[in-house]
Order: structure tokens, then sequence, then C-alpha cells
């Protein structure tokens, strides 16, 4: 299988409309990052997508990326499901309903901000999605297996999804003991993190990520949903701990 970070950035993108730091004007294009989404391929060359958020339809065109099977939900921020509309072309040329993968809240919420493509009668150009609502429990799609992992983002349940022995989450600032178990000796984990230093009420920053890095001891970890406040990626990158690494869009991962 490969996961393909089609995004790495935070709610805001980088760079930041109307910001001058070193990071929202370096040249290096680890430094551009549209906001968080990965897509998984399978190994019968099937397409996950993780999130759509309002960067989506950017990151297909530039990765040439043509098709998305079916779409895990992580939470319903704007950052992670308002792309969804631009996923009409895909349902136009499939012919089918885009299927999501969500928490029922999630789900909800989806209803309502594309209440257009849940009507009985709809607009002959609206997006068609078949929604799933899933619990904390694994299931089976796609001939892949699939683990949902509850974290904490502020005050609201988010799904990570894990994947053989691979595991994503982002906008987490909490993870409990049992989810804890699910993460233990990977061979890849992906955590979120925005920023170097000072706490966030939602997010990971670097501190934390480097302390569950020593308890759960992945092969590897790799960061992702980072703002422009971590830093430039070639300096920050050197500095993390062995086996630590910003991920950066477009980098792709074999496991």
């Amino acid at each position: 299988m490969k996961l393909k970070f089609l995004g790495t950035g935070t709610s805001q993108g980088v760079p930041v409309i109307g910001c001058t730091c070193e990071v929202c004007t370096s040249e290096n294009p680890k430094d551009t990052r549209f906001r968080s989404s990965v897509m998984i391929t399978t190994e019968e060359n099937k397409k996950i997508l993780i999130d759509c958020g309002p960067d989506f339809r950017q990151q297909m065109l530039l990765n040439n990326e043509t098709t998305v099977d079916i779409t895990l939900i992580t939470h319903e921020h704007n950052d992670h499901v308002i792309g969804l509309d631009d996923m009409r072309p895909l349902i136009f040329k499939s012919g089918k309903d885009m299927p999501l993968y969500c928490y029922h809240r999630v789900g909800q919420e989806i209803k309502k901000r594309f209440a257009y493509a849940f009507t009985d009668v709809r607009y002959p150009g609206a997006p068609a999605f078949d929604l799933h609502e899933i619990e904390n429990v694994p299931f089976h799609i796609l001939d892949t297996d699939i683990t949902p992992i509850e974290v904490i983002h502020y005050k609201i349940t988010v799904f990570g999804y894990k994947f053989k022995n691979l595991a994503y989450i982002t906008d987490a600032n909490f993870i409990s003991d049992p989810e804890k178990e699910k993460l233990k000796n990977l061979d890849v984990l992906i955590l979120n993190c925005i920023r170097k230093f000072d706490p966030h009420p939602a997010h990971f920053i670097l501190p934390d990520v480097i302390q569950l890095y020593e308890e759960l001891k992945p092969k590897k970890l790799f960061l992702t949903h980072i703002s422009h406040h971590l830093g430039l990626h070639d300096i920050e990158d050197k500095q993390l701990p062995a086996g630590m690494h910003l991920a950066y869009d477009g980098l792709e991962i074999e496991f």
C-alpha cells in the first residue's frame, strides 16, 4: 500500500494570507502546505481519500490523481470537509454516489453544510454522497482493514485511521490509554504538530509529539497539520530526534 500527503498544513494553509514571515516567504516548495489530507492507494489500486478540504481540487490536479473510491472524514471542521462539492467531476464520471465514512456527529454536520446534496430531488449539477456513519470499531472495505482511532480535538471526538501497521492522526491534543494501545510499535505513525512552542488548546505541539514518539515507539513518525509557526522545513527536520520527520506535500510512503 501507499500513502501520499496531498496536504500537510493547518487550517490557514502555508503561506498564510498577508504574512511575511520566513516560512511564508520561503522559496522551498516543502514550506508550501495545502490543508491536511492524504490519499491511500490499496494493493488493488483503489483510492481512499482521508479528508476533503478547500484545496482538494488543486491537490488532485497537481498530483495527477483522477479517482477516489471512498472518502474517510476525520471530523467536520471546514479545512477537512469543505471541498466535498469539488468531488462533482468524479461523481459524474463514475455515475455513482461518493461513499463517505465518518462519525455520526460528523455525518449530521455534512448533511447540514451540503443539504443540497441530500435532498430527495436534487439539482442536476449537485454532488451525491453515500453516507456511512461509523463507530470506533474496525471495518473492512475495498479489501482493506481499517481501524478508527478515537482522539480528542479540544472537546470533540476526531477519528484517526489505521491501515496495516500505519496510523494517520490529525487534529488531536489528547489520546486515551486504550487508543494508545492501537498505536504502539507501528512501522509508521503520522501525528499533527501545529507549532514548536506555546501550548495549544486543540493541537499537539512539538514536545507533545516527541513524548508520544518515545512512549509509542513507532519505527518512523511523520509530523503533519503544520503551521508557519513550526519553522523552516529543512532546518527543523534536521533537529528532530532520529526517526522523526516533517512530512511535506507530495511525500509518498510505502507500507
